[in-house]
């Protein structure tokens, strides 16, 4: 049995990667900023309820951030697997036309928010000495830039290279460090990216089969069951119809 922590667990990988770590027979963390939905989760997994811990608090927030996780009960914070899932896109706009809000909350939340949470968690193993893992999601816009999505493509770089420097960090610590950069998947990704507009949302995914929140659980849990000398550093995935972040074949 392992602790692990997931943050964005309120909904798509998130949700889906804290249910298949639950019926492991693990402890989760689960982090987010909609309380009902951290309660959701609990209700649905009732039968484990006392190896859930939930943690409602915004990423973005710095200070929330730190109060969440160093307030927890000591035993929680023996965490072996931290998945920083959380993430987010607005908007989908040529440089010139992108709008300054859309951008800090994709900053603070795929790039400062991941550091954020990932230097607690990392100061907890190292001080118990645990031999971690940390995966970060990442995504194929960390790979190649598609037209109009700019910042949340930069967002995405950047979390490659910090996955990257972290696992050269934490080398010595004996804490693994992966990623995994999936490619379209419906999820709430593009309600979120439109501002709520679900129709708008729904034809990104029409005329062919997306990646579902479980195939990306699936490679998280992969990752982690691989044996003590094994580090899958990275996984690229995307749906079969698609080649890359621009090419998708479609049947309309």
């Amino acid at each position: 049995m392992k602790i692990v922590l997931v943050t964005g667990a309120t909904s798509g990988f998130g949700w889906a990667t804290a249910s298949k770590f639950v019926a492991q027979g693990n402890k989760v963390i689960i982090t987010g900023r909609r309380q009902q939905r951290l309660q959701d989760f609990i209700q649905q997994h009732e039968h484990a309820k006392e190896k859930i811990l939930p943690l409602c608090f915004d990423i973005q927030d710095k200070n929330a951030t730190k109060n969440a996780l160093n307030t927890m009960p000591e035993e929680w914070k023996h965490i072996q697997v931290l998945v920083n899932n959380a993430g987010l896109s607005r908007g989908l706009n040529e440089i010139q036309n992108g709008n300054f809000s859309d951008w800090e909350e994709m900053i603070d939340t795929n790039i400062k928010g991941l550091l954020y949470v990932s230097k607690i968690v990392v100061n907890f193993m190292i001080e118990r000495n645990i031999e971690g893992h940390i995966i970060n999601i990442g995504s194929t816009a960390g790979h190649e830039v598609y037209p109009k999505g700019n910042v949340y493509c930069a967002t995405k770089h950047a979390v490659d290279a910090l996955t990257k420097g972290m696992r050269l960090d934490l080398l010595q610590h004996n804490i693994k460090v992966s990623t995994v950069d999936p490619g379209m998947a419906e999820t709430e990704f593009s309600v979120v990216r439109f501002h709520g507009d679900v129709e708008k949302a729904k034809k990104v995914y029409e005329g062919f089969e997306p990646l579902h929140a479980e195939d990306i659980a699936d490679c998280i849990l992969f990752i982690v069951n691989a044996p003590k000398h094994v580090n899958i550093a990275q996984i690229l995935l995307m749906p079969a119809a698609q080649a890359n972040t621009v090419t998708v074949k479609r049947q309309l």
